[in-house]
């Protein structure tokens, strides 16, 4: 069985560039008359170590509530063509033809669509009517890293080359009228964005040599959706960093003694980039040095956290920042679930 590399990654993001300090200002007339003490909760914006995000619409769409249909319309044509203009760059760089694509891995979270987008994209872009189709949906912010792994084992197990999609719309999900926490802070942090992944046989890029996946058992309420009338409700725990600081060590051990290698081997790490706090949680339980998650950080400043997509993004980062000294590295990503998943690469 041939060992899969990571060709090439592809990124696109919506025409609606916003700075942090405009969301802030909207966000604070938004929630003014819902939110006691609200100033108390306004520093969320200027700690979130963003500048600016990309955003599906204008920033006045979001000062009105809109239904599920409406959103979620939106959602399965914009994400579209974000994933459409991802895939072609990848491709692209990757001198693949899409002919030679073997298998299609979807991964979103942030809107539905049936039959899945990406039977429409196999179409488009010129793929094999006769490629493998594999939608995951509900991995949140571990989907990239997911898909990382599921499309490595695609690609050994049919020797042809895979495309990944990872596309969320995560603005499209704000609800106007939920004046909770969670949605102060979801809209602190979260873009919307797409990238995209070939992975293929004998090619020069990052090799992926393994995954490991983790489950944390009764831990639903940490993070993920409520279902309402207006859609998609955003849930999660102020303990997410806490929870890194405390079991992010063992895991990666544990990672390491399944993959049989030394944690002292791995000397990249590529991480979601899920907020200020979780990185810092990373860089502090790992002891890593600052340059060790200086992509991470680029990424959220440049573009928020665009949940399953966000890695991605910062993979595209790493691999046009270092060159290949033939080291152990690994990604990492935490999600709904709650779950951890990581990926093992050799770079």
């Amino acid at each position: 069985m041939t060992i899969p590399a990571i060709a090439a990654v592809g990124t696109a993001v919506p025409g609606n560039p916003v700075g942090q300090e405009d969301i802030r200002n909207f966000a604070a007339a938004l929630f003014r008359e819902g939110v006691p003490h609200l100033e108390r909760l306004m520093p969320v914006f200027q700690n979130a170590s963003i500048e600016a995000r990309y955003l599906a619409q204008p920033l006045d769409w979001y000062a009105t509530q809109h239904n599920f249909s409406e959103a979620n319309a939106l959602y399965e044509k914009i994400a579209f063509a974000l994933s459409e203009e991802a895939a072609i760059a990848a491709l692209d760089k990757a001198d693949i033809e899409p002919g030679r694509i073997g298998a299609v891995l979807f991964v979103s979270s942030t809107g539905i669509a049936t039959p899945t987008l990406d039977s429409k994209l196999i179409q488009t872009l010129g793929l094999s009517n006769h490629a493998i189709r594999l939608p995951i949906w509900g991995l949140g912010c571990a989907g990239g890293v997911s898909g990382i792994a599921r499309a490595a084992e695609l690609a050994a197990l049919t020797e042809q080359a895979v495309l990944l999609i990872a596309v969320e719309l995560c603005s499209l999900t704000f609800q106007r009228n939920d004046f909770s926490k969670s949605n102060l802070v979801g809209s602190s942090i979260f873009g919307d964005g797409a990238a995209a992944v070939v992975l293929a046989p004998e090619r020069r890029g990052p090799v992926v040599l393994g995954s490991y996946s983790t489950l944390f058992p009764e831990t639903e309420d940490i993070m993920g959706w409520d279902m309402s009338e207006t859609g998609l409700k955003v849930r999660f725990s102020r303990d997410i960093p806490a929870i890194v600081h405390e079991h992010l060590p063992a895991l990666l051990k544990q990672a390491c003694a399944h993959w049989g290698i030394q944690q002292n081997e791995i000397r990249h790490f590529i991480a979601h980039p899920g907020g200020a706090k979780v990185l810092s949680a990373y860089s502090d339980s790992l002891e890593l040095a600052p340059q060790q998650l200086s992509s991470a950080y680029q990424v959220l400043r440049e573009y928020g956290n665009m949940s399953s997509a966000s890695v991605l993004f910062v993979l595209k980062q790493f691999m046009a920042e270092n060159p290949p000294t033939g080291d152990y590295g690994v990604m990492l990503a935490l999600g709904p679930g709650f779950s951890a998943e990581q990926v093992l690469f050799r770079w």
